[in-house]
C-alpha cells in the first residue's frame, strides 16, 4: 500500500522501542498513518532540509533480529525507499559513554557458530553501505547535529563510526558469559543490541537501498550501577534520532541519481522478463492444447 511522491526522496526508519519511535517521530511534519495489508502499522511524515525533502515512514517493530529482518523487508518492498535506517539505543561495550552515538560501519551477528566442547564462532556480518558510512563520518567530525538538540547537552556527546554486535540477549553484567565472549571474539565492537543484524541482512538483499544503523548509548555494560535507565533511554534515543536526521539532511539529492538509474534498470529488466515469460507461457499452453507453435528465443521482445 505505497504512498509515494516522485518529487521527494523516501526513507524508512525502524525502531524497536516506543521511546525510540517517539524520538524519531518528533522530527516529522504532516504525519499520517498507513496500514500495510499484512497489518503492520506505519506513520509517514515529511522531513525538510535546505537541499532535500524526505517522505519518512517509521515503524516500531519490537526487539529481536528475526522480527527486524521481516519488517525491514516488508517496509522496503512496500515503500521502495532510497534509504533505510535503524535508529535506537544500545549498550556500550568499550570506549563509549552514556549519551554518545555510534553509527555502525558493520554489525556482527554474534550468535552464529558451532556448539562443541567449546563454542566455535562462525561470524555473520552485515555492512552498512559505503555512501552512508562516509556521510556518517563527515557529520561525526562536525557539531551540526547538536543543533537538533534542545537544549544542547553538556558535556558534548561524541559520535563514533565503528562496528557493533547484535544477538538475542540483553547483556547487563560483565560477569555474563556473553560479555566475555564478545570481548574475546568481537573486540572492535563498541556497542551491543538486538535488531541490527536482522535489519542489515534485509537491507543487503535490496542492493539499490542505502542502509545505516545509528545507536545512542543508554547504558554501559561495564558500569551501569548509577544510571537511571528510563531517563537514559529517552535522552539517548533523542541523540540517535538527531544524528540520523542530520545525516538525512546532508544527503544531497544528486547522490541518489545512480540509485534511481539502478531502480529503473531493474524495473526494465523485470518488465522484459515478464514479457518473455508471457510469450513462453502462451506457447506452452498452446503445446498442451495440441497446437503447433514455433518458439524463437533471442534478445528481441517484439513479435
Amino acid at each position: 500500500m505505497s504512498d509515494t511522491n516522485s518529487e521527494e526522496y523516501r526513507a524508512v526508519i525502524c525502531t524497536a522501542l516506543p521511546v525510540e519511535y517517539i524520538a524519531v517521530r518528533a522530527h516529522l511534519q504532516e504525519i499520517h498513518e498507513i496500514v500495510h495489508p499484512q497489518g503492520t502499522i506505519y506513520e509517514q511524515g515529511k522531513f525538510s532540509a535546505p537541499n532535500i525533502t524526505w517522505q519518512v515512514r517509521i515503524v516500531e517493530i519490537g526487539a529481536g533480529n528475526a522480527g527486524s529482518a521481516l519488517e525491514t523487508e516488508r517496509a522496503i518492498s512496500d515503500f521502495a525507499p532510497h534509504v533505510v535506517c535503524f535508529v535506537g539505543i544500545a549498550g556500550g561495550i568499550k570506549d563509549v559513554q552514556q549519551g554518545d552515538v555510534v553509527a555502525a560501519t558493520k554489525v556482527y551477528g554474534y550468535e552464529s557458530g558451532k556448539a562443541d566442547t567449546s563454542f566455535q564462532t562462525r561470524p555473520e556480518v552485515g555492512n552498512s553501505t559505503h555512501r552512508m558510512v562516509q556521510r556518517a563520518r563527515a557529520e561525526a567530525r562536525k557539531d551540526d547535529w547538536l543543533n537538533r538538540l534542545n537544549p544542547r547537552p553538556t558535556p558534548k556527546p561524541n559520535v563514533f563510526v565503528a562496528p557493533i554486535a547484535a544477538g538475542e540477549k540483553v547483556i547487563s553484567s560483565t560477569r555474563a558469559v556473553t560479555w566475555n565472549f564478545l570481548r574475546q571474539h568481537y573486540g572492535d565492537a563498541l556497542a551491543v543490541e538486538m535488531e541490527g543484524y536482522g535489519f542489515m541482512r534485509s537491507a543487503q538483499a535490496n542492493q539499490s537501498v542505502e542502509a545505516l544503523i545509528i545507536r545512542g548509548i543508554s547504558d554501559l555494560v561495564y558500569n551501569n550501577s548509577e544510571l537511571d535507565a528510563p531517563k537514559c533511554q529517552e535522552i539517548d534515543s533523542v541523540h540517535a534520532s538527531a544524528f540520523a536526521f542530520e545525516v538525512l539532511a546532508k544527503l544531497a539529492g544528486t547522490e541518489f541519481v545512480g540509485i534511481q538509474q539502478k531502480q529503473k534498470a531493474q524495473n526494465s529488466a523485470s518488465s522484459s522478463g515478464s514479457m518473455f515469460n508471457n510469450k513462453i507461457g502462451g506457447n506452452v499452453r498452446n503445446l498442451i492444447q495440441g497446437e503447433n507453435v514455433n518458439v524463437r528465443i533471442n534478445n528481441d521482445t517484439d513479435e
